[in-house]
């Protein structure tokens, strides 16, 4: 069994960790948005489906040595698309459709060796079931997913901060190649011990009631759309990060290992439970006026929550489970269950939903499903009216969830002028009319952040509202410090345009933006650009990219504000982007970086950059006033002179000096938000 066991976790070993790996090196070419994960999820998840089909039909068709060439053949035409590193040809000129430049990049690199990959374990496991009679070849599935965790918990902890981004591409292609050579160990030994056993391969086999096989693909589809899109909800308001990513992946499979490994670890008296207690807990944090929660509440709320209800739901898939002479049609609708998750919260709730109802939809299918399975045989309550609360308990998760998505949401949704989503996420525009006490103010959010507000009263359009006010960092340089002549500005992040506020005729303006949607939003709700009197451009794309492919800019000032909700681009923070921002910049050209944020301290990664990149600076830190509708922000300032500081003009009152930081330095290759967590 040897042999079965170390090729089966090798490849899920390697399945898995190619996941954050791969999504690691593209994000920063995607603009470093939360949907880039999500749409690798649902790839890797739909190439699972393939490699699972692939199994099914090859194990039930084809005689073991008819299977092992074939399988040979096609593992040794996977060793040439390695190794599994994208060149520089496939990052995007624009921001224009991201989910197929994504899925056809996924595709060409590591679409092969993770088909072949995703084929071992139901093809191992028939194999194993076939040359051993009798045998269960169902712990071979949870030492599978013992191979997937391990892989996914390294990645974060050990190869991530320890190897470069391209190293960790050639020890991932050097194991896979280790892998193909036991594989086709596993297949020669499986070939030569079958033969005894040839005849009861091909006894009879009850196939599946179409019944059973919808029962196991949706309850496999509920916690893979709770994975993909819990997994979005978290990322889209922090950071998205491999840390998060792996969070709830690796709590989805100890889910399968618990599961899947012997009855002893699904009880239903425990777990349904706990699995109506994580449905309501998270409903009620869905809520619109739940959104601003804090780390320390949002993480565990969601993560707890969703493993509630994937222990739940594949306990249930567990005892479900047919003979092993279905096994294949058992992975293969547990496979097709979880592409289907990945591709309603990737691909169909964008273009269904305004809003992020994917996360309660699901919910709402889970307790369906569920209910339809945990009302036969014995209850899961104790008791004789057991069965009646379970019914009202059901209901009543039920009734919270339609009452949510259904009247509460769209209610909810009604106070906004505009609200749409795309690849980047959701974004809504709000007017607030005016009251006695109060201007009519007509905001910008996307997620639960503030991307820009303007005053509607006539002649306050041009007012700088928000983060960017007048003693703000970025107002310092663009307003009250500038100089009579003509400046160049360069502004990474649009929002609502709102930094156009300070342009003056003879300025030059350029935006780099690369959602396409937010463009509109500011060109066609808002008045910054319009009586902008300045020379004023957009380029369209990832900020970073189109800076690397544009000559200097000569900026006399570039400000760095690109947020996406209140997740931090990283690859906009490392010391490469340091140094691409100096060359466009003049001597004397003043860098300033946002990093206001309520979870994490980017004032310490920007203190431990600037060591590096020859930068000189400090914080600016503005206060509220709520008159004038101006948010407390947090701007550094940085230039090449050392003496930069020393000037009369900054000596300001809400100036702050840099305090030592020893985090790590933030590279391409290596960033971790984990010593900067608030």
């Amino acid at each position: 069994m040897l042999v079965y066991a170390l090729s089966i976790f090798l490849s899920a070993f390697l399945l898995f960790l190619v996941q954050p790996l791969i999504a690691r090196i593209i994000l920063p070419w995607f603009g470093g948005t939360a949907s880039v994960w999500t749409t690798c999820l649902m790839f890797f998840q739909t190439t699972l489906l393939a490699g699972y089909l692939y199994s099914h039909a090859v194990a039930r068709r084809l005689k073991p040595r008819t299977q092992m060439i074939l399988h040979l053949v096609l593992l040794g035409v996977s060793v040439l698309f390695l190794p599994i590193l994208p060149g520089s040809g496939w990052k995007p000129a624009d921001g224009f459709k991201p989910e197929i430049r994504i899925l056809t990049l996924l595709a060409a690199t590591v679409g092969i060796p993770y088909l072949l990959l995703s084929t071992t374990g139901p093809l191992v496991q028939s194999w194993y079931a076939r040359s051993h009679p009798g045998a269960s070849p169902y712990r071979l599935y949870a030492l599978s997913n013992a191979g997937s965790l391990i892989a996914l918990i390294g990645y974060p902890v050990v190869f991530e901060p320890m190897l470069r981004i391209q190293d960790q591409a050639y020890v991932w292609s050097g194991a896979y190649v280790c892998f193909v050579i036991l594989c086709a160990a596993t297949a020669w030994i499986s070939a030569k011990r079958a033969a005894p056993v040839e005849a009861a391969a091909h006894e009879a086999i009850e196939r599946p009631k179409f019944s059973q096989l919808a029962m196991w693909a949706a309850l496999a589809f509920c916690p893979s759309a709770l994975l993909v899109g819990i997994t979005s909800h978290l990322t889209q308001n922090i950071a998205p990060i491999p840390l998060l990513w792996v969070i709830p992946l690796a709590l989805y499979l100890v889910s399968f290992i618990l599961t899947f490994e012997s009855d002893r670890w699904y009880r239903r008296g425990i777990w349904f439970p706990v699995f109506i207690t994580s449905v309501a807990v998270m409903v009620a944090f869905l809520f619109p006026d739940a959104r601003n929660l804090q780390i320390k509440t949002l993480i565990p709320v969601f993560v707890l929550g969703f493993f509630g209800c994937a222990m739940t739901c594949h306990g249930e898939l567990y005892r479900l489970r047919p003979p092993a002479s279905s096994l294949t049609a058992f992975y293969l609708m547990l496979s097709l269950g979880g592409a289907l998750g990945g591709i309603f919260v990737g691909v169909a709730a964008p273009l269904i939903f305004n809003y992020y109802y994917e996360v309660p939809v699901t919910l709402l299918a889970t307790v369906i499903f569920v209910s339809l399975v945990i009302n036969r045989g014995e209850t899961a309550l104790p008791g004789p009216t057991a069965r009646s609360i379970q019914w009202v308990l059901l209901g009543a998760a039920a009734g919270g969830i339609i009452y949510l998505a259904g009247w509460v949401i769209p209610v909810w949704g009604q106070k906004f002028t505009f609200m749409g989503r795309n690849f980047y996420g959701v974004l809504r525009v709000e007017d607030t009319a005016e009251t006695a006490a109060t201007a009519a103010v007509r905001e910008l959010h996307h997620g639960s952040i503030n991307h820009g507000a303007e005053f509607m009263g006539v002649g306050r359009h041009r007012e700088p509202t928000t983060y960017y006010g007048p003693d703000s960092g970025v107002g310092l340089a663009l307003g009250k410090l500038a100089g009579a002549a003509p400046m160049r500005v360069g502004l990474i992040g649009l929002g609502a345009g709102t930094l156009a506020a300070y342009c003056r005729p003879g300025d030059s303006y350029q935006f780099y933006e690369i959602n396409p949607m937010v463009v509109n939003i500011a060109r066609q709700q808002f008045f910054f650009l319009k009586e902008c009197p300045a020379e004023n451009s957009i380029v369209l794309g990832d900020a970073r990219l189109s800076l690397e492919r544009e000559a200097p800019r000569n900026f006399d000032v570039l400000a760095v504000d690109a947020f996406s909700g209140d997740s931090i681009p990283v690859h906009l923070l490392t010391i490469q982007a340091f140094e691409e921002y100096k060359r466009h910049l003049k001597p004397d050209g003043i860098l300033t970086v946002h990093v206001s944020n309520r979870y994490l301290a980017l004032r310490k990664v920007v203190a431990r950059v600037v060591r590096e990149a020859g930068l000189y600076g400090f914080e600016i830190q503005n206060k509220d006033n709520d008159d004038a509708n101006i948010y407390q922000s947090d701007w550094v300032m940085l230039t090449r002179d050392p003496k930069f500081g020393e000037r009369p003009e900054w000596k300001v009152k809400n100036r702050v000096e840099f305090e030592k930081s020893e985090i790590r330095l933030w590279t391409d290759d290596y960033s971790s938000v984990i010593p900067i967590l608030k």
